[in-house]
């Protein structure tokens, strides 16, 4: 991610020292927003996983009971379950491969603008 901010604010021309947030380099150049194109990605990489069978090695990963015991300080990590669940609409659409991907695609601004 840093890398690209980097990239893009070297194609127009800009640096840290100008001081000039990254959403605003963004839309300088028509990109979607950090935030929906991470929320594609894990959408993506979910519709992959339920595709998969139920003998692929990451489907009984999913399996896997994690054992009890204490618990650690502070607020417990978000898992990706959780994160997956907030951004979903249903599972069952992951299985159709085409229209999940119509579906959670994030159109950067250029290609609205076609």
């Amino acid at each position: 991610m840093v890398a690209k901010t980097r990239i893009i604010r070297w194609v127009c021309g800009y640096t840290r020292v100008h001081r000039i947030r990254n959403e605003v380099i963004r839309g300088l150049v028509k990109k979607a927003p950090i935030e929906d194109k991470m929320r594609q990605t894990r959408l993506k990489w979910f519709g992959h996983v339920k595709r998969r069978s139920m003998d692929a090695p990451i489907r009984r990963c999913q399996r896997i009971n994690i054992p009890k015991g204490r618990r650690g300080r502070g607020r417990p990590k978000k898992r990706l379950e959780a994160v997956i669940r907030e951004d979903l609409l249903t599972e069952d659409m992951a299985q159709d491969r085409r229209p999940w991907q119509d579906k959670i695609k994030v159109l950067d601004h250029k290609e609205m603008a076609s």
